[in-house]
């Protein structure tokens, strides 16, 4: 009975925070992106049409000493969207689909299509996507633009199922990019960050859509890499996997439980192909994930109710497309003066266990508000330029909130870069799409390639015409 009158306490109180979550923090006239971090100035938005139009704003820029930015959804967290005083060029609009081929299994799309647009045109055909991330709201262009990863640990990350796009150059062409043709421009603008032109258009291949029969498995931290390689990766018929880490103080960065998603050739697909289309129990969700923000006791009873609530999942049969719709509108956040924060560190499979270990020191000493630590699997990426995937690796995607006060955000700062060091002293890397916590040192140690990568920037585009705040803060030009 205790516990029930808590818990209505605490949704009460929730429900108090989020009533007074109205009114704006920022300044209108400035432009953000999902952070909220950095807002800036910006001479104009520009909402994508067509290619003429597009190749007139290039020379526009060029003309007139302005700068480009590109925007899909805004969902990074670093300024990659803007720069002061720029053209932010938002790509959202140019959205069409402009070939599909259920026979070759691919589609051409423009850049601002987004993965529920795609998963729309393929489904009836019984196809699917092979890499998108764990939502499909995001633009097909920003996701190549951060070579982004899933939950697929099949075909690693986007770059492995991206056959060719197109991209407007700083001198006002159109060149078809792929690994025979522009390969040069293939590794380094996939996974570029919007330095080296508008992605314009986009061909992908596909996969078979299929039914998986998902299972749920508890296990230790300290076991997850032994259990992820013996009972996970060496099974062929598990496709996807996804783990979660507790943060739950009872139970802080040692309990698990892992879902996979296993092919079931005897179900059948037509009785599960329907897309989900719209999130259920929204607001109960968003409640207990509010509560999970504001106590070691919200925290505590959220972890228990994940972890009475996912076995019933056990057995469940989802097809590939629905098992890559998976529900956020529950996470979102917009309170006044703080955000919700993603850092994503990528770490050998063998160095798992001890980096979470130290990770666990780290953030008890500074006392951060960790929300949810999401575990996935990315294959070993050799053509990307910039890859996070120097080997086989588990990406940990954590998600803390933080206030947005100047001071705050220098404490909050120190103490990622403390974790970032040890990120680098278990051999692993980070995601660059997040805020740009890390030193330029800290950058240069865990991408070496950065070297080359801002030389092929100078090559490709010496007048600095694409360019934004991640540019600014790592290269400082």
């Amino acid at each position: 009975m205790k516990k029930l009158i808590a818990l209505a306490m605490l949704a009460a109180l929730c429900l108090y925070q989020y009533a007074r979550t109205a009114s704006p923090d920022q300044d209108p006239y400035l432009i953000t992106d999902y952070g909220r971090l950095h807002p800036v100035k910006v001479e104009r938005v520009v909402q994508g049409k067509e290619e003429r139009q597009l190749i007139a704003l290039v020379e526009e820029a060029k003309r007139k000493g302005l700068t480009i930015s590109i925007a899909g959804q805004r969902h990074s967290q670093g300024g990659h969207t803007y720069y002061k005083d720029g053209i932010v060029l938002d790509m959202t609009s140019y959205n069409r689909i402009l070939g599909f081929d259920p026979e070759a299994r691919t589609i051409r799309v423009q850049a601002g299509a987004t993965w529920n647009d795609i998963q729309n045109k393929i489904n009836p055909s019984g196809l699917a996507v092979k890499t998108m991330q764990s939502q499909n709201i995001f633009t097909v262009g920003g996701s190549i633009s951060i070579n982004a990863h899933g939950r697929d640990i099949r075909n690693g990350s986007m770059i492995g199922s991206v056959e060719s796009f197109r991209l407007l150059g700083a001198d006002g062409h159109i060149r078809n990019v792929s690994r025979e043709e522009n390969p040069d421009l293939f590794t380094t603008a996939l996974g570029g960050y919007g330095l080296f032109g508008v992605i314009t258009d986009v061909t992908l291949r596909l996969a078979k859509d299929e039914v998986y029969r998902m299972s749920t498995e508890e296990v230790t931290a300290d076991r997850y890499s032994a259990y992820f390689r013996e009972r996970v990766l060496a099974n062929p018929d598990i496709k996807m996997h996804i783990a979660r880490l507790s943060v739950a103080p009872e139970s802080f960065l040692t309990e698990m439980y892992a879902i996979n998603y296993t092919s079931d050739p005897a179900a059948s697909l037509r009785q599960y192909d329907a897309l989900n289309t719209r999130e259920t129990f929204v607001g109960v969700k968003k409640l207990l994930f509010h509560m999970n923000r504001l106590s070691g006791w919200g925290k505590n009873t959220y972890w228990d109710m994940q972890q009475k609530v996912v076995p019933v999942q056990q057995d469940k049969r989802i097809s590939r497309n629905n098992a890559m719709r998976s529900e956020s509108a529950f996470m979102e956040y917009r309170e006044p003066g703080q955000n919700d924060l993603l850092q994503e560190y990528f770490i050998p499979v063998d160095e798992f266990a001890g980096f979470v270990a130290i990770l666990g020191t780290v953030l008890r000493e500074e006392r951060l508000n960790l929300l949810n630590i999401t575990v996935r699997y990315v294959n070993e990426d050799r053509e990307a330029l910039l890859s996070y995937a120097k080997e086989d690796m588990f990406a940990l995607v954590c998600l803390y909130n933080a206030s947005l006060s100047e001071q705050a955000q220098t404490e909050f700062q120190a103490a990622m870069q403390r974790v970032i060091g040890e990120v680098i002293r278990h051999k692993g890397t980070y995601y660059l799409p997040y805020a740009p916590y890390p030193s330029v040192e800290q950058f240069r140690a865990a991408y070496p390639e950065q070297d080359e990568f801002f030389a092929k920037k100078e090559r490709y585009d010496p007048e600095h015409l694409f360019k934004n705040e991640f540019y600014l803060r790592y290269k400082g030009e």
